[in-house]
């Protein structure tokens, strides 16, 4: 196993990255903070460029490379937002990359990768695949190997973060890191550690299965992240895609900031009172790459679930102007209509019925309950679909 990065590593890493990624802004949210009933501050890595912190550890590992390695290239294996980063990093320095990704890995990643000048292979189910397909490739080619986290150059470039963190938030109680392979995190904490050894960091994964989470969902942990973490982070707690998802849409609604899944899960373990302590907490949003399909999900989902949108399911009878009395029950009691659909077959009791599925938009939960109680005493017998449960 490699040497961890010291604080000396990190320092030189901010140095290279001058000019070259951004230094994101910490936003203080009087929604969060007013939820939460403590001072939180949101550190935007989604704004950063290829929409994640990715590019810091990327760029810091390209530009240490000799003079032979930059003429060999560089292969990097990723879920999407290292695979960017790698080839982004890449051409900017002139040299190929060859980036593999799971085949399942999100359209919105694969053409964004491709986009930053990386050849792009799908290989393998799940992130551990695409590992093993780079690793044939390095060994082939004689390509350089960006790992996504084990690699002390790529953990030092994540630490930037952390030094960003200390100066613009210094007296935060503690800090909310997504951890996934575990690159930021131990990069971050290496640098508060160093900066603010009494700080409490609080590390962040997700439920293990399919995720939207897609950025942090791996089997485990990487060796030399874990040798960092294990003496570095005072506690690792876990989210579900639920809590995630409802994160994720009230972030975007109330901030007005888009990120991901896997950049949703620190928000969303303070949200859901796992984050422990009581004081001021800063949460890193680690990135933005969100698949546009996924992201409309996420918020018809998460918007039934606030009672935002009112899913419901009835059986009318088949005849004219029926349907059109249940639009104007609806719309008298302030329903705004999103969608609906008949079904004739296969759902009735009876030939003279009609299966009516609706989607209303509405204030809140109050609003969902008054409407259904409207059209239950007006003779329909209604059943509401979805969340919330």
């Amino acid at each position: 196993m490699k040497e961890p990065p010291t604080i000396y590593d990190i320092e030189a890493a901010r140095e290279r990255l001058s000019g070259v990624a951004r230094e994101t802004p910490v936003y203080p949210t009087e929604t969060f903070s007013r939820l939460t009933g403590r001072p939180v501050f949101l550190k935007a890595e989604n704004l950063q460029r290829t929409g994640s912190f990715k590019i810091r550890g990327a760029y810091n590992t390209v530009a240490t490379l000799g003079p032979e390695e930059r003429n060999a290239g560089v292969v990097a294996a990723s879920a999407g937002n290292h695979g960017q980063a790698v080839a982004w990093a890449a051409r900017e320095a002139g040299i190929p990359a060859t980036i593999f990704m799971p085949e399942d890995a999100p359209m919105a990643k694969v053409e964004a990768t491709r986009s930053y000048g990386g050849a792009v292979e799908l290989a393998g189910d799940s992130f551990e695949g695409a590992v093993a397909a780079a690793r044939e490739h390095a060994d082939s080619t004689g390509a350089t190997l960006v790992h996504a986290y084990e690699d002390p150059r790529v953990i030092a470039g994540q630490g930037s973060i952390g030094l960003e963190l200390h100066e613009h938030v210094p007296d935060v109680e503690t800090v909310l890191i997504p951890v996934g392979g575990g690159g930021l995190a131990a990069g971050i904490t290496i640098a508060l550690r160093e900066r603010r050894p009494g700080q409490r960091i609080v590390g962040v994964i997700c439920e293990p299965g399919l995720t939207i989470a897609d950025g942090i969902s791996v089997k485990s942990r990487g060796e030399l992240p874990s040798s960092i973490l294990d003496r570095t982070l005072d506690e690792i707690v876990q989210v579900s895609d639920e809590e995630i998802s409802e994160a994720l849409v009230l972030c975007l609604e109330r901030t007005k900031l888009v990120v991901e899944g896997a950049g949703a899960a620190g928000l969303a373990a303070l949200l859901a009172g796992k984050a422990g302590g009581s004081g001021a907490v800063a949460v890193v949003l680690s990135g933005g790459n969100i698949d546009l399909t996924t992201l409309i999900s996420v918020m018809r989902h998460g918007l039934t679930r606030s009672g935002r949108f009112l899913a419901m399911r009835m059986l009318i009878p088949d005849r004219p102007g029926e349907l059109r009395s249940v639009l104007d029950l609806v719309a008298r009691e302030r329903g705004n209509l999103v969608t609906v659909d008949h079904h004739r077959e296969g759902t009735t009791t009876t030939a003279l019925q009609t299966e009516v599925e609706l989607v209303v938009s509405t204030r809140d939960e109050a609003h969902c309950e008054a409407i259904l109680a409207a059209l239950r005493a007006a003779g329909y017998k209604v059943e509401r679909l979805g969340p919330p449960e």
